[in-house]
């Protein structure tokens, strides 16, 4: 059961850093509503904004970078050696 649940959150873990990615790419482009690559843009906007917006929330403000997505990245990799030291 162990094993499950790590591999799991591994998983889910991956795909949200995935999510993180397209979404900090998508930034740095002005993508059209009729390219294909912007429904891939709004997905990972849902995915991640529940995540980054408590984040940002607690960040100081930086102008117009925003340091929520390296915060979230980190706290994952955190996570994730925890869990791997939990499952034996």
């Amino acid at each position: 059961m162990g094993e499950f649940l790590f591999f799991f959150l591994w998983i889910l873990a991956k795909v949200i850093w995935v999510a993180i990615f397209i979404r900090v790419l998508g930034s740095w482009f002005n993508v059209s509503a009729d390219n294909p690559f912007a429904h891939v843009l709004r997905l990972s906007w849902v995915v991640t904004e529940p995540l980054l917006s408590p984040i940002r929330r607690l960040l100081p403000r930086t102008g117009m970078f925003d340091f929520s997505p390296i915060v979230l990245i980190i706290v994952l990799q955190i996570a994730e050696s925890m869990v791997r030291k939990l499952i034996p």
